[in-house]
């Protein structure tokens, strides 16, 4: 073979290689039924589980975190969940939620190693309460760390600013929300002048009683408290103050978290982050989390 043939081949094989290499990157096994959307990392470095907010789905999650992109590329395998509309946890919900995702794992052979878990809104609250309950029965799922984004951690708190709110009569979507939330409440959980111990035993935190039932068990993980109190656009469109908030009960949560010795827990707090997919300015979206630190934080 003369030098200009080994030349061509030399070029042909290193062509031929890089793009199977580059075939075999994007091979990424993806599983969908209702419930879920399953994509599995060649490498599996990791395992995110997320879940929705209050109304959202899988297609919501996928358009509004976008910090989700080529995820699976970077060796994390992610868990988009349809599992909404629940401000809480009982703990039949609990049970059914650890068997599911087990099940759901174990059937597309996926390591329960490196799992993170996290939420947006009320799929925050979710997180936090199947999290402790995973430690609080050793099951096989054993998180190693968590994070919410603006979420109502707080049910009472929850119900008395739905309640504000409508008193208030300042934004029409809050205000129907408002009402919403405390029809339901009140119908599920009662009120919480009367029912409080269901508010403490139902209520990723409380404020009021400083509950820490749902969260003590994670006290030795990694966990991220997400948020960001633009209180500039929430006086002008909700006329809401700092404690109105939802980050003021995550901060509430976090320093009760590191009262019980987490020395991992993070409070994070981010500014003009807040803008949704479709272009809007708002701080109660999932868009608040960068992607590079969270890359960061679940590799470390």
């Amino acid at each position: 073979m003369n030098l200009r043939n080994k030349i061509i081949f030399s070029i042909l094989f290193i062509s031929a290689f890089l793009v199977c290499c580059k075939t075999e990157k994007k091979e990424i096994k993806v599983v969908k039924n209702k419930n879920y959307e399953l994509k599995i990392s060649n490498d599996q470095k990791a395992v995110l589980i997320l879940f929705p907010c209050f109304p959202c789905d899988i297609e919501n999650t996928k358009t509004e975190a976008k910090f989700l992109k080529d995820f699976e590329i970077e060796g994390i395998t992610t868990l988009l969940l349809n599992y909404n509309q629940k401000l809480y946890l009982t703990e039949s919900d609990k049970m059914e939620y650890s068997k599911a995702i087990n099940s759901i794992l174990d059937k597309n052979e996926v390591k329960k190693e490196n799992i993170f878990i996290g939420g947006f809104s009320s799929g925050g609250n979710v997180s936090v309460l199947l999290a402790n309950y995973l430690f609080k029965t050793q099951n096989q799922i054993q998180p190693k760390g968590i994070f919410v984004v603006d979420s109502p951690l707080d049910l009472e708190e929850l119900y008395n600013g739905a309640k504000s709110d409508i008193k208030k009569n300042v934004d029409k979507d809050a205000v129907e929300e408002g009402k919403f939330l405390v029809e339901m409440l009140e119908q599920e959980i009662g009120k919480p002048e009367v029912n409080i111990e269901k508010y403490k035993m139902l209520s990723p935190y409380l404020i009021s009683s400083n509950s820490t039932t749902n969260i003590e068990y994670l006290k030795n993980i990694k966990v991220r408290f997400y948020c960001e109190p633009d209180l500039e656009w929430q006086m002008k469109n909700k006329d809401r103050k700092y404690e109105e908030l939802n980050a003021y009960k995550l901060e509430k949560t976090y320093n009760s978290l590191v009262n019980l010795g987490n020395k991992k827990a993070e409070f994070i707090k981010t500014i003009n982050r807040g803008v949704r997919a479709n272009g809007e300015k708002h701080p109660h979206s999932w868009n608040i989390v960068e992607r590079k630190s969270l890359m960061k934080w679940i590799n470390e």
